[in-house]
């Protein structure tokens, strides 16, 4: 098992926030999990990309290329493509966007995505999974195969089962009562 005790701390004491929020999903929430306070910083990189490519590696998966929908997905994805960088096996990095440009190529997909991909969809925070399964449905609407979603933080509130339902394997690094008993403590 990987130690995620240092991404819980800052995910703790940057990332979350406690009150009244109404979340993406229009769900209401004691508390909220700004992932991109963590994701975007350097200490937050630094952490991400070894440990999240670590729980790749000792999945099946066997991917060629990381991406999720922009914005939460882009910086886990980069760090991860990053640190794997030096290995046999490097990982490219895609963003999903949330509609297909009105110019140019007109791509849904940006960055070195190839067809016939074997991908693992990376997200940051799992409530529902809508999402990941946008992404999903992105990838193989380009010829991509999607092996598993990769998440930085699982809300716990059911996301990861509407993915798995689909057939698509979900690993968290991170559950979302670790990260409330971090701020407990």
């Amino acid at each position: 098992m990987t130690d995620n005790s240092p991404l819980i701390t800052l995910l703790a004491e940057r990332s979350t926030k406690r009150g009244q929020f109404r979340l993406a999903s229009g769900k209401q929430s004691t508390f909220y999990i700004d992932a991109r306070l963590t994701t975007m910083s350097p200490e937050g990189l630094s952490i991400i990309g070894p440990l999240a490519l670590s729980v790749l590696r000792r999945t099946d998966w066997n991917v060629s290329a990381i991406g999720g929908l922009t914005l939460g997905a882009d910086p886990i994805s980069y760090a991860i493509s990053y640190a794997s960088a030096d290995s046999a096996h490097p990982l490219r990095a895609f963003t999903v966007r949330k509609e297909a440009k009105t110019h140019g190529t007109g791509k849904l997909l940006e960055g070195p995505f190839r067809n016939g991909d074997r991908v693992a969809i990376i997200e940051d925070v799992i409530t529902t999974g809508a999402s990941a399964l946008r992404a999903i449905e992105a990838v193989r609407a380009a010829n991509g195969t999607v092996a598993g979603v990769l998440a930085l933080v699982d809300r716990e509130e059911g996301g990861q089962q509407a993915i798995e339902q689909t057939g698509v394997p979900v690993i968290s690094i991170v559950k979302a009562s670790q990260i409330i008993a971090a701020l407990r403590t």
